[in-house]
């Protein structure tokens, strides 16, 4: 559970400028009851100064980050997003942003039950469909939507109410400035002449003559918070724990039928000839059967009947896109591509380690799936998409459709850790139901998330450090990356705004993105952070916080060595080149709530590290237990691997919207990072993942989750929220691998740690005899 430092929050004092009063400009929108759309403007990056011994010049992370690059894409449309008061009192707003499991909807529905003063219960957060008026509007990444939203959804529910006191004000023929609202009702005066009118009996004349123009409204002063900054249950916790939670495979279309593909055995393959295509639609059940470029696919009437069928299947597969790939190529390659060091070590020592990390897959535990209903002249799509109207675009290019004619919803996700980003189910989804002529229910099999869906590229991390006496006088950072796709809407609001940039320049997508998310947080002297991709054709994209979990845990790994190589502690070491503040605050934290330094047996150790991103700060502290006879997973001939027993992790997300949620996020994002440092990768072997299904993809269990496990959420810091939803990913992937090197005495470069050990049998890649029921398919399907 999650703990504030502690409490009330909202008394903190604030660090920065306040809103305060300010008015902030909003839209009144012409609509049947009142809605009230807002505009936003970029706030600007404020980077803590640092003194050291070696200071190191501001990297552009520091400056101008990608959450900074997405409000500036996102401000011009900010208006158009509204906040509707209805006739019987509740409040709706439709988020342009994608809910899958991160809390988001909460969170939206607390800034609008705060200013609008309405209980949380009367506030309904929908998922908007497809708008592409919306421009860079409705994308949902980089930890950003709360960043992008916080203030335009607080400044157009202020002004909802403030149209509501009003409109009060006005029939009662009374100063607007005596009247106050509470729990949705608007009250004057007390006794006998007391007035009182609920918000749904004005929401129809508070919209009446109003038309689209700029208005003014004052947000509260965080003093007087009542809502946000507290811990708060989900607001779909009930439905979710009742089953009556919908996601994507319990909408229901008229005539919408199950329906699977049959994938290549490589990446990319395609289909030469289905042998028996017109046998199997003689199956029980099975509807249909169409050829697609990248697999064979079958409608039915279950979904048990297509897992028959695709059993039954007999194709002629065309090469793939990486056939002759494997873990060896790519990593030769990789190393290849890395770019050389440019300081010399001339009379300094250096420090140098080449870190190694694995393919890993983004397969949320939803299996990806979405519902198609293609007719002449238009479709109709219901899917978890996190960038919809990329999707709409590119449906309606594939099916020779106008963008209008597509209708994209947007459905809550069984998470997403960049899955969502993408919209290959949807569009193949189309594609089927457009050569069926009817509408279908597709969902992918477990082992083609992990097989032909999206993965975190492999990449090469190398590190040299300079140092002398006990400075260290440069740092610098070499990643080397399979290349990422970043095809889904994210590149092109780098286009969109890419003269506007203050510093990433001309650089390509993933360059930019790079830029834009990595720094270093220590004084190092000179500084320097470069990537270099290999055009690679594997379906690659964006995992939980990019490319922050590799790069620093190669980073606090190398910390930790300097720490050694200069006879100083590992807390010590940093605090004493730590540039910002708010970083030294929580390591200070994390250090005394952890108890750092505490006795520990041989084979057992903490270890810790930091990070900051996306405006955020966290530090966690983790213990690891390396004995022999420590209770795991059983790896291979009984031995098993190291457990986590304990961890800490102490957060500063600037204002904390809901710290329960905020302590979700962390947990979450402590159990990522678990699994990539010790257990969760894809094997590459001739073109295929190896892995196929949740039970060889060893991604965090019980077993290994730490039985004790703290988040503690700092002070608020600032006046809004810093992006959380990826923050504490990379510092757990770091802190654990630090810990690991600490109870072993052996520095790992190998990530997962346990990569090299393949512990299961591989599912076939083809069935040899279609008709055997123990050709391997019974578990991928």
């Amino acid at each position: 559970m999650a703990e504030q430092s502690h409490s009330p929050q909202h008394d903190e004092p604030s660090t920065s400028a306040a809103p305060g009063r300010r008015r902030v400009l909003a839209y009144l929108l012409a609509a049947p009851t009142l809605a009230v759309g807002a505009r936003f403007a970029l706030d600007a990056a404020d980077p803590a100064e640092a003194e050291a011994a070696v200071p190191s010049p501001p990297q552009p992370e520091e400056l101008f980050d990608l959450g900074d690059m997405q409000n500036l894409a996102a401000a011009p449309t900010s208006g158009l997003i509204t906040v509707r008061v209805h006739e019987d009192g509740t409040a709706s707003f439709a988020v342009p942003r994608a809910e899958v499991g991160q809390g988001m909807t909460t969170a939206v529905a607390m800034m609008i039950a705060e200013e609008l003063d309405l209980p949380l219960d009367a506030v309904r957060v929908s998922l908007a469909d497809a708008r592409p008026e919306l421009l860079m509007n409705q994308l949902t990444g980089g930890s950003n939507s709360m960043r992008s939203i916080y203030r335009p959804v607080r400044t157009a529910a202020a002004l909802a109410r403030q149209r509501l006191i009003a409109t009060a004000a006005r029939q009662w023929g009374v100063p607007a400035s005596e009247l106050t609202t509470q729990e949705g009702v608007v009250s004057y005066g007390s006794g006998s002449s007391a007035k009182r009118a609920a918000y749904g009996s004005l929401a129809k004349a508070a919209a009446s003559g109003q038309s689209l123009r700029v208005a003014a409204a004052p947000l509260k002063e965080r003093s007087e918070f009542k809502v946000l900054g507290t811990p708060q249950n989900r607001v779909d916790a009930l439905d979710a724990v009742t089953g009556r939670k919908k996601f994507g495979m319990d909408y229901e279309v008229p005539d919408a039928k199950p329906a699977m593909v049959r994938r290549p055995p490589t990446l990319g393959g395609t289909v030469r000839t289905v042998r028996n295509a017109d046998a199997v639609r003689r199956m029980p059940g099975i509807t249909d059967v169409a050829t697609l470029k990248h697999g064979v696919a079958v409608r039915g009437e279950t979904f048990g009947q297509c897992i028959d069928a695709l059993r039954e299947l007999d194709v002629d597969w065309g090469p793939g896109d990486v056939d002759g790939e494997s873990d060896d190529s790519v990593e030769r390659k990789l190393k290849a591509a890395t770019p050389p060091m440019i300081v010399p070590p001339v009379l300094t020592k250096k420090l140098d380690a080449e870190f190694i990390f694995a393919f890993a897959s983004n397969s949320p535990l939803e299996p990806d799936n979405a519902i198609a209903d293609v007719r002449e002249g238009r479709a109709e799509i219901w899917s978890s998409l996190k960038v919809p109207i990329v999707a709409q675009r590119d449906i309606a290019t594939r099916l020779g459709l106008p963008q209008h004619a597509v209708t994209v919803h947007v459905v809550e996700g069984g998470g997403s850790f960049g899955r969502h980003l993408f919209h290959d189910v949807a569009a193949e989804a189309a594609e089927i139901s457009q050569k069926m002529g009817k509408p279908v229910k597709l969902s992918w099999s477990r082992t083609d998330s992990f097989r032909h869906g999206r993965a975190h590229p492999m990449s090469v991390s190398r590190v040299r450090a300079t140092y002398t006496g006990k400075e260290v006088l440069s740092y610098e950072q070499r990643h080397a990356s399979s290349q990422t796709d970043f095809g889904h809407g994210l590149g092109e609001m780098i286009t969109s705004t890419a003269a506007k940039l203050p510093v990433a320049g001309n650089l390509t997508f993933a360059e930019t993105i790079f830029t834009l998310t990595q720094t270093t947080p220590y004084d190092f002297g000179v500084t320097t952070q470069l990537l270099s991709e290999v055009p690679l054709k594997f379906a690659t994209g964006s995992m939980r916080n990019i490319y922050s979990p590799n790069v620093a845990c190669a980073r606090e790994l190398m910390v930790d060595e300097l720490a050694r190589k200069t006879d100083r502690d590992p807390v010590e070491f940093r605090r004493s080149f730590l540039k910002d503040e708010r970083l030294q605050a929580v390591l200070d934290k994390a250090a005394e709530e952890g108890e750092w330094g505490r006795s520990l047996p041989d084979g057992m150790a903490q270890g810790i590290a930091l990070h900051t991103e996306y405006r955020g700060a966290v530090a966690i502290l983790a213990e690891i237990d390396c004995r022999p006879e420590t209770v795991g997973r059983k790896v291979k001939d009984g031995v098993t691997g190291p457990r986590v027993t304990k961890a800490l992790i102490v957060v500063d997300a600037g204002f904390a919207i809901n710290p329960r949620g905020l302590g979700a996020q962390m947990m979450g994002c402590f159990n990522d990072g678990l699994a990539m440092a010790l257990t969760s990768s894809l094997h590459i072997e001739d073109g295929l993942p190896l892995e196929g299904s949740w039970d060889n993809y060893f991604y965090t269990r019980q077993w290994n989750t730490p039985p004790e496990l703290r988040v503690i959420v700092m002070p608020n810091t600032g006046e809004k929220p810093s992006g959380a939803g990826e923050l504490g990913v990379a510092p757990a992937f770091a802190a654990v691998a630090c810990a690991y090197a600490r109870a072993t005495g052996t520095l790992p470069t190998r990530f997962p740690i346990d990569h090299a050990e393949l512990a299961f049998e591989p599912l076939p890649r083809e069935p040899s005899t279609p008709q055997s029921p123990t050709d391997g398919l019974d578990r991928a399907y």
